[in-house]
């Protein structure tokens, strides 16, 4: 049954939700892809084929040190000079075969990649969201001319190239493999090699370019990192693929190998460091050479760069100018949204170098109708600012120039060329202000309504609940009233205020109305307690939320994050130190010095971003460079997973709330659940080390996702049933007593046992079977990490519980009536309000979790590995959302903790009263919970709007604002939960039992 209040936590979440939309919409743009295609009949647009086929071969992950001659130092035994059949090549023919460096765009995922390289183009920043989900291309393509230009492909591979190009493979000579599954290492290279040498030997074989895309490398990197030995096998076996290819080559047939991103230190991919976006090409003409003997190629058209840790400069390009590379080798017109530049190399055919003269007009002549286009569109306008200067470099461009002058030319188209490059990676960073301070707007009065209905809900007693009926009906009528007002305000304001939709309009209206009717009705009366509660300064959250105006202090704010936590408790440990009774004053030192401790270890696991080296070290894994357990957390995991439900038992048997459905789930449910999450990435580890015989690997992969499922169906179909037919943890007995004064009139007498904690007992087994959801989808290093925030958050309810306890006392002493303690519920929790600063630690732990689970505000930090923990393979909707839980699990659990600062240690009587109040302060505490997130959003979304321009915006900035604005959501859908399923139960079932026992 939900409870009462519930409706105001729904609104302040349509609120949340409203704003981040809007502000998304205006911060995360994606560009405006031209459907023209680039077309001749004359030929006008394009060169003399060098070759009649190609050979396309994709080792995904690639990074360029895995060909380069000169890696870095030291260099690697499992990934360097490995691969080693490009550089023999390149030395032994230097007229023959290439080697390059590419810089590939950010996001770095293979979605993204594949259209860079196949359209020239670039990506946005929100792209990287649809690598799970990709949709066609419908730009212009090097795909597409080859089907223009009637060529037939084959293709054997990752499933992706399929996904965005499902026409374009002849079907007799298409092999799709799925790409998501990172625990299988070979099927797909095999699969590749099973189809691909047969199309070589074949002579007749009608294709002209073949693709083949190997995904080995990048699943060695996935679930092993680079430095294993697994990677060094698996990089032999492609050399090995390699030599065979060449062999079977023909003089007419030109062998492209690429890879479509790098990977970072522990084999992740996705971000923008150095490792991430480098990735490596090498390309090879067995017949025909592609430079002439005695080019003397300008060095301004060479550039050149020095990968981290190496001492020897190589050739270095864009990965997008394969496309117009490529395209014009193989006699087709280069792609209409093209923004790459040829590589001269490639088309120096003769010692003046008249054929690359030719080849760059063509490149520059595109890029500069792609750009006119552009201009001319919708979008047309995004290019005010840069345009004078595109127009003045084009002005330098003679394409009639003397031999004399051509060098100068040369000089200018490519100028030309790249500064549209460097245009266009500015411009599809652009903002719609509009939206975005539309976002802001609701932002902040959205965060000023729920510090407002925080403040009247706790000067409000027994009438919270018909104000909080009144309240809805006004803020109900509002949302239409504004959405209204919305609708109004587009049909009048759109042809002036551009990129702001009817929704926009009308989500914005209704948003903003509800708010303002919300403000009004919960201003403060500016009584003295109002004041007082107002003076009450969060200064751990004022703290957090102006360290993101720093690039700094974001990289690092998991360090700021542990500080901030420790602090959250000093004033706790200062009511301690003066508590009126040593047992108050040891409880309070106590669990503040046991909380302190957990904080303390749960820090010591960490995962460092790019942007920390050389300063941090990682610990959540063996080695930056290998991802896997460390040997004192495999030591660790079962005893832990063991011992765990056991203490959470001691807690509650100091209230006697052991008993009832406790009594169950948490020596029983909760142990053997939290057993079969370790046993799974304990025969993880056991699999993605080798640690056995190859015969081994299909028994461990099938008892490793049994003991997942068991895990997960023992909590859900279990664990939540049982605590819904039994929801309270008390044990009720009654005795029969003969008064001596009344022999004959026997008494019978109750006992409940966990009468105490009637309402925190039930509701922190709720928790704990929670708990026992993200427990299996957690690595090893990250369930020791719940289990010390398990004990964290339960030291903290027993800190605050004895706080308020001395509170009470205070305030009796300070009533000038003593004798007041001696009453029932004289020093009841109930009596003493509920404090903003009670709910801070608890906010501050769920960041705190999140980063010591080996997360951070970074793409490569995901831990895909939660993917397959269900399933061998990818699996909709199972595996994203056990990514989510990976990764966000931290944050749900502990905001669903929240209702427990509220609950915990309240006892049942007098009845309703005691259910009304618990209910109130079950609200606040959520509302709280909500608010303090809801400020880091509103902090993360203002210093992102303000420094948008800044160098790190997209490194920094814009990945935290959008962990804060997912935090958000899962916090809301959290206390919601919480609240509606377990504070509601709950309070059903307390109430129906004790109503009749109301002391007389």
């Amino acid at each position: 049954m939900p409870t009462k209040g519930l409706s105001l936590l729904l609104w302040v979440f349509f609120v949340h939700l409203a704003g981040i939309y809007l502000y998304t919409r205006g911060f995360l743009l994606t560009r405006l892809a031209l459907s023209d295609i680039n077309t001749c009949d004359d030929g006008s647009c394009k060169l003399p084929p060098t070759h009649k086929r190609a050979v396309v071969l994709v080792i995904d992950a690639l990074r360029f040190d895995f060909l380069s001659p000169h890696p870095p130092e030291p260099p690697s035994p499992y990934h360097h000079n490995v691969l080693r059949l490009p550089q023999e090549l390149t030395a032994a023919n230097p007229t023959h075969s290439f080697l390059f460096e590419m810089f590939s765009d950010p996001p770095t995922t293979t979605l993204q990649r594949l259209k860079g390289i196949t359209t020239g183009s670039l990506p946005t920043f929100i792209d990287m969201g649809s690598n799970f989900g990709g949709s066609s291309i419908s730009e212009d393509s090097f795909i597409g001319q080859l089907q223009a230009a009637g060529k037939k492909i084959a293709f054997m591979g990752d499933d992706t190239w399929t996904t965005v190009f499902p026409d374009s493979f002849e079907p007799n000579m298409t092999f799709p493999y799925d790409s998501f599954n990172v625990e299988d290492l070979h099927t797909v290279d095999e699969g590749v090699i099973e189809h691909l040498f047969p199309l070589l030997r074949d002579q007749s074989a009608p294709w002209d370019v073949l693709i083949g895309h190997f995904l080995g490398v990048d699943h060695v990197g996935h679930r092993l990192g680079p430095d294993h030995p697994t990677m060094k096998t698996k990089q032999e076996q492609m050399d090995r693929v390699l030599r065979q290819v060449v062999g079977l080559l023909d003089d007419d047939t030109l062998l492209v190998l690429l890879g479509d991103h790098g990977m970072d230190r522990k084999g992740d991919h996705g971000g923008d460091s150095d490792h991430e976006t480098s990735a490596a090409l090498w390309i090879y003409s067995k017949g025909r050479q592609l430079l002439h003997p005695k080019a003397a190629i300008p060095p301004h058209l060479l550039t050149t760069r020095t990968f981290p840790g190496a001492s020897v400069e190589n050739r270095h390009i864009q990965q997008i100018d394969l496309a117009p590379t490529l395209s014009l080798l193989l006699g087709l017109p280069v792609p209409f949204n093209n923004l790459g530049t040829i590589i001269p190399e490639l088309f120096w055919h003769d010692k003046s170098g008249r054929d690359y003269a030719r080849a760059l007009t063509l490149n520059t002549q595109q890029i500069k109708r792609y750009l006119d286009t552009y201009r001319n569109s919708a979008s047309g306008g995004e290019l005010d600012g840069a345009w004078d200067d595109l127009e003045r470099i084009w002005q330098t461009v003679n394409f009639q120039a003397t031999p004399k002058e051509q060098s100068a030319q040369w000089l200018a188209m490519t100028a030309y060329t790249r500064q549209a490059l460097s245009v266009c990676r500015m411009l599809w960073a652009q903002f719609n202000v509009s939206l975005i301070t539309l976002g802001l707007v609701l932002l902040v009065t959205g965060t000023v309504a729920s510090v407002l209905l925080y403040l009247k809900l706790g000067t409000l007693q027994e009438s919270w609940e018909s104000w909080s009926a009144e309240v809805k009906r006004w803020y109900v009528t509002s949302m239409f009233s504004g959405a209204l007002l919305g609708f109004v305000g587009y049909i009048t304001l759109s042809r002036y205020v551009k990129g702001v939709g009817l929704v926009d309009a009308l989500l914005f209206g209704s948003a903003l109305a509800s708010s303002l009717v919300v403000i009004v009705s919960a201003r403060p009366s500016f009584s003295v307690t109002s004041i007082r509660s107002l003076t009450s300064v969060p200064l751990p959250l004022i703290l957090h939320a102006l360290a993101f105006a720093s690039n700094s202090f974001t990289v690092w704010e998991d360090r700021v994050v542990t500080y901030l936590l420790i602090t959250s408790i000093v004033p706790s440990v200062l009511i301690g130190l003066a508590a009126p009774t040593s047992r108050l004053r040891y409880r309070i030192l106590g669990f503040s010095a046991l909380f302190a401790g957990c904080v303390r270890l749960m820090a010591a696991s960490t995962v460092c971003r790019e942007e920390q080296q050389p300063f941090c070290h990682v610990t959540f894994f063996a080695s930056s460079s290998l991802p896997s357990p460390p040997p004192s957390v495999l030591a660790l995991s079962v005893p832990v997973a063991l011992a765990l439900p056991w203490i959470v038992k001691r807690f509650l048997k100091t209230s006697q709330s052991d008993k009832g459905t406790a009594s169950i789930v948490l020596p029983l449910i909760l142990p053997g659940t939290l057993l079969m999450g370790t046993a799974y990435w304990v025969l993880e580890h056991l699999d993605s080390s080798e640690a056995l015989d190859q015969e081994w690997i299909g028994t461990l992969r099938f008892v490793r996702t049994l003991c997942a499922r068991v895990a997960f169906s023992g909590v859900l179909f279990l664990g939540y049933a049982l605590w819904w037919l039994v929801t309270l943890c008390l044990k009720i007995s009654t005795d029969t007593r003969t008064d001596s004064a009344a022999p004959d009139r026997p008494r019978r007498e109750v006992t409940v046992l966990g009468f105490a904690n009637a309402y925190g007992a039930p509701y922190a087994v709720f928790w704990c079977l929670f708990l026992g959801l993200v427990y299996p989808a957690t690595q090893l290093t990250g369930q020791l990490v719940l289990a010390l925030a398990t004990i964290a958050v339960l030291a903290h309810l027993e800190v605050v519980d004895s706080v308020r306890d001395v509170r009470g006392l205070e305030a009796v002493f300070a009533s000038g009536n003593p004798s007041a303690i001696l009453q029932q519920d004289g020093l009841q929790p109930s009596n003493v309000p509920l404090r903003f600063s009670e709910i801070t630690p608890l906010a501050l732990l769920a960041v705190h979790a999140f980063f010591a689970t080996g997360h951070q505000a970074a793409i490569p930090s995901i831990q895909w590995k939660a993917a397959f923990v269900l399933t061998p393979t990818l699996t909709y909707p199972l595996s994203p959302l056990l990514v989510t839980l990976n990764t966000l699990g931290p944050h749900f659990l502990i905001a669903l903790a929240a209702p427990l600062l509220a609950l915990w240690n309240v006892a049942p009587l007098p009845q309703p009263a005691a259910d009304v109040r618990v209910r109130l302060d079950a609200v606040r505490a959520s509302l709280g919970m909500m608010l303090y997130h809801a400020a880091l959003l509103l902090s993360s979304a203002v210093c992102s709007a303000w420094l948008r321009r800044h160098l790190m915006v997209w490194k920094i900035f814009a990945p935290r604002f959008m962990l804060s604005a997912l935090t958000v959501v899962v916090v809301d859908l959290a206390v919601l939960l919480g609240v509606s399923v377990g504070v509601g139960r709950i309070s059903e079932r307390v109430s129906k039992l004790f109503a009749a026992m109301n002391p007389r």
